[in-house]
């Protein structure tokens, strides 16, 4: 929420401990922080379900349409095609969530529809469906290099932890300290993602903000009103953010197919992963 305040009104707090403070002595108290949390949850659960089955998918795919040979000498190749499909299809998805996420995070205190519900009916009957999908656009422009950021780095990190750090085979480790790695190389692969995208969000932020100073923008005007520096405002709670939740998706997904008998991601794990889908 302080993010995206900041991002649309860089006047708004002097920076995170500011904002923490006005935020916690406005009416509403520290409940302000979590504003939009419904739709940021909603949205990025679907998105999150889409990006990684599609990914798995798509790299499957792309490995078996290109061979074998191929794959494994050009697998971060392999990695960024799946993952920029993944999220293509995965954004529309997000995009019409994280509208209202944004509308209601950054409408001027004291003039807010309401609650999710509320703001999901406002766009719809002012706006239509295309309301929901104005920020698609720069949503891709965000979240697709995001993604095959975050999924070529996070993949070539857990393989450089293991040859270069730990310098033992993956599969001399246990599940737990293989899911340790996995949550490292999340957050490491978070950081990358957040730096990359960071300049799109922005853009996404204020695109999707109320208020008659935000009508009919277009993306080239919105770079030239911020500037280099203010596209960049709002970075370090991303960072943060990002980071954390980089990790934690990681995590989860890989415990999932820890539990379900498949290997963690990254390593040797891919190449075990295909011989298993052969044998079945």
């Amino acid at each position: 929420m302080l993010k995206c305040r900041l991002q649309v009104n860089p006047q708004a707090y002097k920076g995170i401990i500011d904002g923490l403070r006005k935020v916690s002595k406005s009416p509403v108290g520290f409940r302000g922080l979590y504003l939009g949390g419904t739709a940021t949850l909603l949205g990025y659960s679907l998105q999150g379900m889409g990006k990684y089955g599609f990914y798995e998918y798509f790299k499957y795919t792309y490995g078996q349409i290109v061979g074998a040979d191929t794959a494994a000498r050009h697998k971060t190749l392999l990695y960024l095609g799946a993952s920029a499909t993944a999220e293509f299809l995965a954004d529309l998805m997000l995009c019409p969530l994280e509208t209202i996420k944004v509308r209601m995070q950054t409408a001027i205190p004291g003039t807010q529809i309401g609650g999710f519900a509320a703001t999901l009916q406002q766009i719809l009957s002012t706006e239509g469906v295309h309301g929901f999908y104005k920020g698609i656009g720069p949503l891709w422009f965000r979240q697709i290099p995001y993604t095959m950021v975050k999924f070529a780095s996070f993949e070539n990190i857990v393989e450089m932890i293991y040859k270069q750090i730990l310098n033992r085979p993956k599969d001399t480790f246990s599940k737990s300290q293989q899911l340790g790695v996995t949550f490292a190389a999340g957050y490491m692969a978070g950081i990358l993602c957040a730096v990359v995208s960071h300049p799109a969000d922005t853009i996404v932020s204020k695109l999707n903000s109320v208020g008659k100073a935000a009508e009919n923008k277009s993306v080239a005007s919105i770079v030239r009103e911020l500037g280099f520096t203010g596209i960049w405002t709002g970075l370090a709670p991303r960072i943060f953010m990002i980071g954390t939740l980089t990790a934690a998706q990681w995590f989860i997904f890989d415990s999932f197919k820890v539990k379900t008998g498949l290997p963690t991601t990254g390593g040797d794990g891919d190449n075990k992963a295909s011989r298993v889908a052969k044998e079945m």
